[in-house]
């Protein structure tokens, strides 16, 4: 890829980060890559893969000391997606545990509840879940459907969620659910349901285009009893911890489509260096230099921007309105880019063992979840 351009990042890094980047670049190579094909046709990455990440401080990482934590800055989050997106893993889902469950309990979490959890957390034991997206809402989340009913000390919860990250994994449950289906968004509430309640089953690892190593599942509750205190923050704040998080998301969506980009460069460059037609090697031809020139350089403009909202996030000045723009550009991005590094590798790019061909299967989703890139461009709207 050549020199990096002037990051935004450049005064967060310290020679920390660094060695922390390191460590999970052995870890990628050594407990992942080298097994990552299996998984694929298993659907699921093995506990035990937790335990080790749980071992070398890889989870958890940004959770305060004080909860339980490791006290690391949310860079660190970042250094370990840039590199599981190296090697080109779909699994495990370490950042959806990382990134988008654990600040529910950083953030709304209560000093018991976190004694109760963390410690599995960090050490990869408990395995965490948000389970958000019903049959038949999407991106609505205003219109779930599941229920908790309070019941003397206790919350009975019914209904089904699909497409869940972790869902086969999983052993603590965030379940976004209507405490006032009369309420509205107003009636949300969060509830953390343990995967061995009575009435909670999964149903079937989900079959997808790509992700292929990492466990997607429907889950089900019926009539699923848990304590009130399972429940984070307080009845009704519902929608509005999803809406404060959601930004996160999506920015992590946004590293993991330039982790994914900037793969595909390396790896279709080195292609069309070895590759030869009709007596020299692909990259001799003025079309390949020129295309692969226009793709070098809106992949260095898309690091820009998103190194610049990393900063932003860190600062704790990253907007509703820059998160979704960074999502959104940078996820349809990667699905033109890598269609068009494909294409450098003729038939070959086709076959599932080359890297540029699972980057394809596994980029069209970036576009889907977190919110679609149409509800994107609507919150980008509303700001005009």
């Amino acid at each position: 890829m050549g020199e990096s351009p002037v990051s935004a990042l450049a005064s967060f890094y310290t020679p920390e980060h660094e060695q922390f980047r390191d460590t999970c670049r052995r870890f990628f190579e050594k407990e992942v890559k080298p097994f990552h094909a299996q998984w694929e046709e298993d659907g699921i990455v093995p506990k035990a893969l937790w335990h080790k990440a749980g071992e070398q401080g890889m989870l958890c990482m940004d959770l305060p000391e004080a909860d339980g934590g490791l006290g690391a800055d949310w860079l660190h989050n970042v250094i370990m997606i840039e590199e599981q997106g190296r090697i080109v893993a779909s699994g495990p889902g370490f950042s959806l545990h990382n990134d988008i469950a654990i600040p529910y309990f950083k953030n709304y979490a209560t000093a018991e509840q976190k004694k109760r959890w963390v410690p599995g957390m960090v050490s990869g034991k408990t395995i965490t879940a948000i389970a958000m997206t019903e049959p038949g809402t999407g991106s609505d989340l205003q219109a779930v459907r599941t229920t908790a009913r309070r019941e003397g000390d206790e919350y009975v919860i019914n209904g089904a969620k699909t497409f869940i990250t972790n869902g086969q994994n999983a052993d603590l449950i965030i379940v976004v659910c209507k405490t006032d289906p009369s309420a509205g968004a107003k009636g949300t509430s969060l509830i953390c349901v343990e995967s061995d309640r009575a009435g909670f089953r999964r149903g079937r690892n989900l079959e997808k285009i790509g992700l292929k190593a990492q466990d997607t599942s429907e889950l089900f509750f019926d009539d699923v009893r848990v304590p009130v205190s399972n429940l984070l923050g307080k009845e009704g704040q519902g929608f509005a911890q999803l809406m404060n998080q959601l930004p996160q998301e999506r920015l992590v969506i946004a590293v993991q489509a330039l982790a994914a980009i900037e793969a595909a460069l390396v790896h279709t460059i080195a292609y069309v260096k070895e590759r030869k037609a009709f007596g020299k090697s692909i990259l001799d031809f003025q079309n390949t230099r020129f295309k692969l020139a226009e793709l070098k350089t809106k992949a260095t403009v898309a690091r820009v921007y998103v190194d610049d909202c990393v900063a932003k996030h860190l600062r704790g000045e990253l907007t509703v309105a820059d998160a979704a723009m960074a999502k959104y550009w940078t996820s349809d991005l990667q699905c033109a880019l890598i269609d068009e590094c494909l294409q450098f590798h003729g038939g070959y790019g086709y076959m599932w063992e080359y890297p540029i061909a699972r980057l394809y299967a596994d980029a069209r989703v970036q576009k889907i979840y977190g919110g679609t890139n149409e509800i994107m461009k609507e919150l980008i709207g509303r700001t005009l």
